[in-house]
């Protein structure tokens, strides 16, 4: 993956934050305005924090957490990121691969979100029926250089968390998804599913080390 693929995987993941205040439905809101309204809601909350544009990454796992995660169907992207493996794993091998996985993905884009300066989130029109469960939200990122297009894939679940969440994110072509399962297959295929845990892991505690 070249810098400029890195750079923008950071926008696509670490954007698109839950900044509604506690109780708020999302249920009734379009999927493109749900992009719209929360990476604009979450680039003015980088720009105010100085700590996150000098890469603490204690902060900005915070807003991962607090912010970005609810947005996002992370079991899904993980499960689909392990591919066929994930079936065969018990629930606390799932639970370890979503913990190191969200870990991995805010230390590999962490150091990015100090470029964000003047960026500007624009959705493309969206084709999509009143009855679609899946749809694909198209933005394009624009400020220093080129403009820049990012892609989601969103579902509509109901139920408890009701809403649209993403579960797969485009830059440049490359799906951030079918990036990692390529890497995890080569793991799983090498190590086994615990292999692929274990090597996970130990790469989290190096970049932690890195700082």
């Amino acid at each position: 993956m070249n810098r400029r693929h890195f750079n923008y995987f950071s926008f696509g993941f670490l954007l698109p934050g839950s900044l509604l205040p506690l109780g708020a439905a999302t249920a009734e809101e379009a999927a493109d305005a749900l992009i719209k309204r929360l990476s604009g809601e979450v680039l003015e909350l980088i720009r105010a924090d100085k700590a996150i544009q000098a890469g603490d990454v204690s902060r900005i796992i915070a807003l991962v957490d607090t912010k970005v995660m609810p947005s996002v169907n992370f079991q899904r992207m993980t499960a689909s990121a392990v591919g066929p493996a994930w079936r065969t794993a018990t629930p606390e091998q799932q639970k370890r691969l979503q913990e190191e996985f969200k870990t991995l993905l805010v230390r590999t884009y962490a150091g990015a979100l100090t470029q964000i300066v003047d960026q500007q989130i624009v959705i493309k029109p969206m084709r999509a029926a009143a009855d679609d469960k899946e749809v694909i939200v198209r933005t394009e990122v624009r400020g220093q250089g080129d403009a820049l297009q990012i892609d989601y894939r969103l579902e509509k679940i109901s139920g408890e968390g009701a809403g649209w969440k993403i579960y797969n994110i485009n830059v440049l072509g490359v799906w951030l998804v079918e990036t990692y399962r390529s890497q995890f297959a080569q793991e799983i295929n090498a190590k086994g599913l615990g292999g692929l845990i274990t090597t996970l892991s130990e790469r989290n505690k190096a970049n932690a080390k890195k700082g």
